[in-house]
C-alpha cells in the first residue's frame, strides 16, 4: 500500500490520486523519509505532516512552531572596507563601512560628511581595487595626508606634517666641478658640511617659505620642539624630537622618532593604504580598521 503524504490514507499502489483527499501519489516519494518526523515524505519539496524541507527543500528554513516556509538561507553580505573615526584623544567616535567599495569625504555633499571647516565640500575619495584600498586628494585645500609607519623615501616636493609644522622638501642637483680661477688662487670657504643637495622649506598658511634647512649627503638632520639640529620651541604639537630625516646613499627619507603625534605625507596623486593606517583630513583623523573581510 502506498500511504498519502498529506492525509495518512493508504492507497492502492496502482493508485495516482489519493481515494481520501485527492493528492498526487508518487510510489517513489512515498519511499523518501521526512527528516524531522521520520513520516513518509512524498516527492514534494516539503513535508505534507510536519511542513519540514525535504531534498531540493533542504535549503529552506521552516518556523518549527507553525511549520511556515521562511527565506531561503543565504550567506552573509561581505562589506567594504571599515573606517574608524578618532577624536582628539585618539578614541573612536564613529565608523563607516564602504560597503559600495569607494566614498567621497567632505564637508558637502559627500557619502562621508564631517563638520569640519578645514574639510573642503568634496575633500577625499576613497577607492578598493583589487583589493587594495587607495586614497586620493580632490584638490582640497588643505591637502589629504596619509601618517607614515616606517622610514618613507622623499621625491622631490613632497610635503611633510610634522607637529603642526608643513615643510616642504626640494631637490636642489649635485653640484658641478668649479673651473679654477685664472691665477690659480684657492678660494676660503667651509669644508664642512659639503654642497647642499637638498632644502627643508618651512611654508606658512599662504604656502609662502619662511624658513630653510639645508641638506647636504651623509648627514642625518633631527627635527623636534627640545632637540635636535632644527628646533620650533614654539610648536606645543611637537615632541622634543619628533622626526629624523636620514641621508641613504643619493636619496632622504624621512622617519618618526616615537614622536605623540606623528609624521604624515601629503597625497600627491593616489596613495595606497594598509589597516591600521591613519588618514588626516582636514583636522580629522580616519583610521583605516580593514580594507577587506
Amino acid at each position: 500500500m502506498t500511504a498519502c503524504t498529506f492525509c495518512g490514507r493508504a492507497n492502492d499502489p496502482a493508485s495516482r490520486f489519493c481515494v481520501d483527499c485527492g493528492k498526487a501519489l508518487s510510489a517513489a516519494g512515498a519511499a523518501r523519509a521526512c527528516p524531522a518526523c521520520a513520516r513518509p515524505a512524498g516527492a514534494l519539496p516539503f513535508c505534507g505532516h510536519c511542513g519540514a524541507p525535504v531534498g531540493a527543500g533542504a535549503g529552506l528554513q521552516t518556523d518549527d512552531a507553525i511549520g511556515s516556509v521562511r527565506a531561503p538561507v543565504r550567506p552573509p553580505r561581505t562589506t567594504g572596507p571599515r573606517l574608524a573615526l578618532l577624536d582628539p584623544a585618539g578614541e573612536v567616535s564613529a565608523r563607516f563601512s564602504l560597503d559600495r567599495g569607494d566614498a567621497v569625504v567632505g564637508r558637502g555633499d559627500a557619502d562621508i560628511r564631517l563638520e569640519d571647516v578645514y574639510l573642503s565640500p568634496l575633500h577625499a575619495r576613497l577607492e578598493l581595487r583589487a583589493d587594495q584600498l587607495w586614497v586620493r586628494d580632490l584638490g582640497s585645500r588643505n591637502g589629504t595626508w596619509t601618517f607614515i609607519e616606517e622610514p618613507a623615501c622623499l621625491a622631490d616636493g613632497d610635503v611633510i606634517l610634522i607637529g603642526s609644522q608643513i615643510i616642504r622638501f626640494r631637490r636642489l642637483g649635485y653640484p658641478g666641478p668649479r673651473a679654477p680661477d685664472a691665477d690659480a688662487t684657492r678660494r676660503m670657504g667651509s669644508v664642512t658640511p659639503s654642497a647642499d643637495v637638498a632644502v627643508l622649506e618651512q611654508l606658512r598658511a599662504d604656502a609662502s617659505v619662511r624658513d630653510r634647512f639645508h641638506l647636504s649627503p651623509a648627514r642625518d638632520v633631527f627635527i623636534g620642539r627640545e632637540s635636535g639640529d632644527w628646533l620650533f620651541p614654539y610648536d606645543q604639537t611637537m615632541s622634543g624630537r619628533h622626526a629624523e630625516i636620514r641621508s641613504q646613499d643619493a636619496d632622504f627619507f624621512v622617519r618618526d622618532c616615537g614622536s605623540r603625534n606623528g609624521v604624515a605625507l601629503a597625497v600627491r596623486g593616489e596613495r595606497a593604504v594598509r589597516t591600521g593606517q591613519r588618514v588626516l583630513v582636514g583636522d580629522q583623523i580616519l583610521r583605516i580598521e580593514s580594507v577587506t573581510t
